[in-house]
């Protein structure tokens, strides 16, 4: 099993409550989870060190109590940190907010990258970044009570980190995805079942947690390259044609398919056991 003293990281709590299963909970609930700069590149580093961690296979997202999974950008901290610098013309004003705006950008994808499938919880308020950070993820689930926004449209800008990029792949209808994101309306979980935003609604967060929990250890107990490359070709394939994702699958399998975990999982079935599979 991992160590979580491998795992220390302000802002952040990283737990392993299962065999290969790792539990990151952002941990900010005095502030509703809501993310300033630290927090960005302190998650980046975690799933990064999380993607190459031999003993973790699946990969749990919560935020720490009951209010919020997170209610978006700390804006009172941003309005003092990058976003108050000034520059001595328009030109390198807007240089130095691109890079800002990239580097933000940045850390979100890192959890798209995590070679290990995630899994979040959306629960109580899940506003502007909450949906950034979701929809990088691979499974979302809520809870009944869960109050969806994509909120940037209310402070004057257009949502930039990821949910305008990723959001209409992941529920595969246009219009839905502008009313939501031209309004800031507040949404529920119902609405966002209904259009495939999140897989389950669940009574509360201790309910959607141990859905979250079955999941993951059912994930980490199948062949760790088989659900790598599961997840790496369902994402490149996602924006490309289906005869380019499928050349693009076939040379991948060509090498990937070469793994004594082919044959266990197979006898494993003619021998009526359970498969165990070394680590990546």
């Amino acid at each position: 099993m991992a160590d979580p003293n491998d795992y220390k990281y302000e802002f952040f709590n990283v737990t392993f409550p299962a065999e290969y299963v790792a539990h990151v909970e952002i941990n900010r609930p005095e502030k509703m989870n809501a993310f300033h700069e630290i927090m960005w590149h302190n998650l980046s580093k975690i799933f990064k060190k999380l993607s190459y961690d031999p003993n973790v296979r699946s990969v749990i997202l919560t935020g720490a109590g009951d209010r919020a999974f997170t209610a978006g950008l700390d804006v009172q901290a941003a309005s003092q940190g990058t976003l108050s610098r000034t520059a001595s013309d328009p030109a390198r004003a807007g240089n130095a907010l691109r890079r800002h705006i990239y580097e933000f950008q940045d850390c979100i994808t890192d959890v798209e990258k995590c070679e290990k499938p995630v899994i979040a919880i959306l629960h109580g308020i899940s506003f502007g970044l909450a949906l950034d950070l979701s929809l990088a993820c691979d499974i979302r689930l809520s809870t009944a009570t869960t109050k969806f926004s994509i909120k940037e449209v209310d402070i004057g800008i257009a949502a930039d980190i990821g949910t305008l990029t990723r959001l209409p792949y992941s529920v595969g209808n246009l219009s839905f995805a502008k009313d939501i994101a031209l309004t800031a309306r507040i949404f529920s979980s119902d609405e966002a079942l209904q259009h495939g935003l999140v897989s389950g609604v669940y009574a509360d967060k201790a309910e959607a947690y141990a859905q979250a929990l079955e999941k993951a250890v059912l994930i980490a107990s199948k062949s760790p390259v088989a659900t790598m490359g599961t997840k790496h070709l369902i994402n490149y394939s996602r924006d490309k044609s289906i005869e380019e994702g499928l050349r693009y699958t076939a040379v991948w399998n060509a090498a990937m398919l070469q793994t004594q975990d082919v044959k266990d999982a197979m006898l494993s079935g003619i021998q009526k056991r359970t498969p165990k599979f070394s680590k990546l």
